[in-house]
């Protein structure tokens, strides 16, 4: 009843000036703003932004759908009453939701809440419906992932001092972050290990020799063999996190194909929740194979027991090395993961672009998923922070999230859509 009121006096007051904010698609909107909240404020690690939008998308579907009763809820069974607001219930639940996590921008919020009321031009009884029930929802989405494990606390991880073993890397030479992400509930698959890939290559192999060489050779600061545009989609791919790439990306589609507002809301939710999974599927394996970063590797080359390696004690990257392990990729595991969604849904050569906030002026075009995803394998190699194999068997870690989030997750009802 709070939110209800609090929403119709900020209409009454800020009614004109709101109109200003852009309000024509409210999961669109509500989507930028989540965008904006973690570019705002950074989510710390960055792997966790994909837990935030998972959180924030699962309330805005379970709110809708529990409304349309089209598909099977993430969590929350449908119970809106008949005739309430699905474009005021989107609209308070990811409100609510981004209000939990990002207290510190209620503001910017309160705006965007305004104008999104502005826009809705349903009966005030569907509109005070919808809102209470796009409340109830986002809160029960809230506590139910408060409850997931990731809050455990747990000692600092700071690894082995062994050949292939990870450890703290320059220049903050901080602990393994998050490690309790590897333990994590997942929010679809069975479990964090379900699709836990072999593990990376035994230092004396020539697999790891040629990987070695490659990153080597490819992902310096300098003297790198780089082109110039390799060097600028290895920088792009890392300025931002994947909801940052991809949920822009389910947008263009979905409103291409003249999704309905429940099916958009399913699309966001699905990559979301997909991307979630992946990067907690990651993140056991990183911590269960605990594999040295590339800046480690090559730095002490001459003495990893593989005759055939060359060190070089001054060699750096051209990213800064993230802090936890580097087996497998976790851009690669959550893109995988965000494209066979999409492919699924839209086929596997849809062409498409990638443009994101955190560097703005650039954009990435893409015939298909596929080429897409080799893009961001390069980019993790040529920037010198992944060595090819983490990031082929991350990509195939995400996919098979994909894949068993299509076949299990939000399924349509009888009767319901596709």
């Amino acid at each position: 009843m709070k939110s209800i009121l609090r929403i119709s006096a900020w209409a009454l007051l800020t009614g004109v000036a709101a109109c200003g904010i852009a309000a024509a698609d409210e999961i669109s909107d509500w989507n930028q703003m989540l965008l904006s909240a973690m570019l705002t404020n950074p989510v710390t690690p960055a792997p966790l932004t994909m837990r935030v939008a998972a959180i924030v998308q699962a309330a805005v579907f379970d709110a809708v759908n529990g409304i349309d009763r089209r598909y099977m809820p993430i969590y929350v069974p449908p119970a809106a009453p008949p005739g309430t607001s699905a474009r005021a219930a989107a609209v308070e639940a990811a409100y609510t939701a981004l209000v939990s996590l990002f207290p510190a921008q209620q503001a910017k919020f309160d705006q965007q809440l305004a104008a999104s009321m502005a826009a809705i031009t349903d009966t005030p009884d569907a509109v005070k419906q919808g809102l209470s029930w796009g409340q109830t929802v986002a809160q029960e989405i809230l506590t139910w992932r408060s409850q997931d494990g990731f809050s455990d606390t747990v000692p600092p991880y700071l690894g082995g001092t062994q050949p292939g073993q990870w450890r703290p890397t320059p220049p903050a030479m901080a602990a393994g972050l998050a490690p309790q992400l590897a333990t994590t509930n997942p929010w679809v698959i069975r479990s964090p290990s379900q699709f836990r890939p072999a593990g990376p290559p035994a230092l004396t192999s020539d697999q790891y020799l040629a990987d070695y060489n490659e990153t080597k050779n490819m992902g310096s600061a300098t003297l790198s063999g780089r082109t110039d545009d390799q060097t600028l989609y290895a920088n792009f791919w890392q300025a931002g996190n994947p909801p940052d790439y991809f949920d822009p990306v389910v947008l263009s589609l979905a409103a291409q194909h003249h999704f309905q507002i429940t099916q958009t809301a399913r699309m966001l939710a699905l990559v979301n929740l997909a991307m979630a999974d992946a990067i907690i599927g990651c993140w056991d394996a990183k911590y269960t194979y605990s594999f040295w970063r590339p800046i480690t590797a090559i730095q002490l080359g001459d003495t990893d027991t593989n005759d055939n390696t060359v060190g070089d004690p001054t060699w750096t990257p051209l990213i800064t090395t993230p802090a936890f392990p580097e087996y497998p990729s976790a851009h690669s595991c959550v893109s995988g993961a965000a494209t066979e969604v999409l492919s699924h849904t839209f086929g596997e050569d849809t062409p498409f672009n990638v443009m994101s906030d955190a560097m703005l002026g650039v954009t990435r075009r893409f015939h298909n998923f596929s080429e897409a995803l080799e893009e961001i394998q390069n980019a993790r190699v040529f920037g010198g922070i992944h060595f090819r194999t983490a990031c082929v068997d991350g990509t195939s870690l995400g996919i098979s999230v994909g894949d068993y989030v299509m076949a299990h997750a939000l399924l349509a009802t009888e009767g319901g859509g596709n």
